[in-house]
């Protein structure tokens, strides 16, 4: 049974609000917005059964788990620990981001491009040190992950904390490197969910990523006011065969009625998100959902990409996992545990698939970045498609293919700040509260 793990940053802070750098210094408070959405988040959380509750020492985390803490129905213990302690930055704390950036140019800027790299010179008693602020807080999330997960196996657990500590959490244990620190947001009062298999080194799933929507927020917003690129990524919505949990490749297999009515779902939530262009895969499932998402933007022509369709399964296509073990034994386990290195018999490998998805991602990031406005843009497609996408876009390998969820109708927002020269923030990954479900992912678990 997987250990499920809810991670929230804390509210908006007086410090967040004046946008100084905060770091580890603890005077600063929650605003009154802060108080307001800490609340929203424990009224969210308050019907599930959370077994544990971890969270910062610093007061405006600690404060955001305490309101979070008083909603719940069945309330842990709340612990706090200083392995979830913000990132330390001592040279920088109290100042103005504008400050820091002009003060400190070359460190900011190594900050931002090269943040693995990026270092502070200390004064201590013992003379200078060099402090390696993101390579630390990497290693304490490692840290507390080792001591964590072993006593609450099956369980739930809700930790508290902030953006720096938060981000090193889920990038350490789905296996992004740290240089990748300012590729995922967090929000204020945002809710993250992995799903632990078994210890620290055993798979891990993301199941979703700065979810903002029980804040009013459906999708967050862009991080700077500059021009800038937006993909929502999109997973076509329920088929039959989903339901079943038969394996479907390039069988084109349409949307049951649930699939069509997770499609008008996913298009009421992106209803009011102005959109310049939409991509899909030409298969059945994802063009019809991306045609119904569509209805509220008649402007738009759908573009249809051929290197954008599923994975073909070959031999698998229309078979249980049942029957695949009796036809293939050892291959669908194979499959679950190292699918990188499965041929699928008379289909494809991850690879194939992974070279022809980001070919074309790459090209539509070029396409679409030649603009001198800010342009934003559904691209609808498959499980295997949209999970390779992730991957490459969090700096993973074929490898960690398991490692991010894709629910039917489920929602990406991936951001090029400075287009195809610049690097991706993912703002958030699969987003699927506008389905019906809450903060947890209900979708289907089916068959590719």
């Amino acid at each position: 049974m997987a250990t499920r793990v809810i991670i929230v940053r804390h509210g908006q802070s007086n410090y967040n609000a004046q946008k100084l750098i905060q770091g580890r210094n603890n005077e600063s408070v929650l605003t009154e917005k802060g108080c307001q959405d800490a609340q929203t988040v424990g009224n969210s959380l308050s019907l599930l059964p959370i077994d544990a509750m971890y969270c910062s020492p610093l007061q405006r985390a600690k404060a955001t788990a305490e309101i979070i803490h008083s909603c719940l129905t069945s309330p842990p213990s709340l612990s706090a620990t200083n392995q979830l302690m913000e990132i330390d930055l001592p040279l920088w704390e109290k100042q103005h981001k504008q400050e820091v950036a002009k003060t400190f140019q070359t460190e900011y800027r190594c900050w931002k491009e090269r943040p693995h790299e990026f270092k502070m010179v200390l004064s201590t008693s013992e003379g200078k040190k060099e402090h390696f602020p993101v390579l630390s807080l990497y290693e304490q999330a490692k840290e507390f992950w080792q001591e964590i997960l072993p006593q609450h196996q099956g369980k739930t657990i809700l930790i508290v904390a902030h953006n720096g500590i938060n981000r090193c959490l889920i990038m350490s244990a789905i296996g992004m490197s740290p240089d990748r620190y300012h590729s995922i947001q967090q929000s204020n009062c945002c809710i993250n969910i992995l799903n632990f298999s078994g210890n620290w080194g055993d798979s891990v799933q993301l199941e979703s990523l700065n979810q903002t929507s029980h804040l009013g927020i459906p999708i967050p917003p862009p991080r700077s006011d500059n021009n800038h690129l937006r993909f929502l990524l999109v997973r076509h919505g329920e088929t039959q065969w989903n339901r079943e949990s038969r394996f479907q490749g390039i069988r084109d297999i349409p949307l049951n009625e649930n699939g069509k009515k997770q499609g008008q779902k996913a298009a009421d939530f992106l209803k009011e998100v102005p959109l310049n262009f939409a991509v899909s895969s030409p298969m059945l499932r994802p063009k019809e959902t991306a045609e119904i998402i569509l209805q509220y933007h008649g402007d738009i022509k759908l573009d249809l990409q051929p290197q954008l369709q599923e994975i073909c399964h070959g031999l698998w296509e229309g078979k249980l996992e049942s029957e695949i073990e009796a036809d293939f034994p050892g291959l669908l386990t194979e499959w679950k545990e190292s699918p990188e290195t499965v041929q699928m018999p008379e289909g494809e490998n991850l690879q194939q698939v992974w070279d022809r998805a980001i070919a074309c991602w790459n090209q539509m990031v070029e396409n679409y970045s030649q603009s001198p406005e800010s342009k934003t843009g559904i691209v609808v497609a498959h499980d295997a498609i949209n999970k390779v996408i992730l991957c490459y876009l969090l700096g993973l390998k074929t490898t960690n293919f398991w490692n991010v969820k894709q629910g039917n109708g489920g929602v990406s927002v991936i951001d090029y700040p400075q287009g195809i020269k610049g690097k991706p923030v993912l703002q958030a990954i699969n987003l699927t509260s506008h389905l019906g479900s809450g903060v947890l992912d209900q979708t289907a678990a089916g068959a590719l």
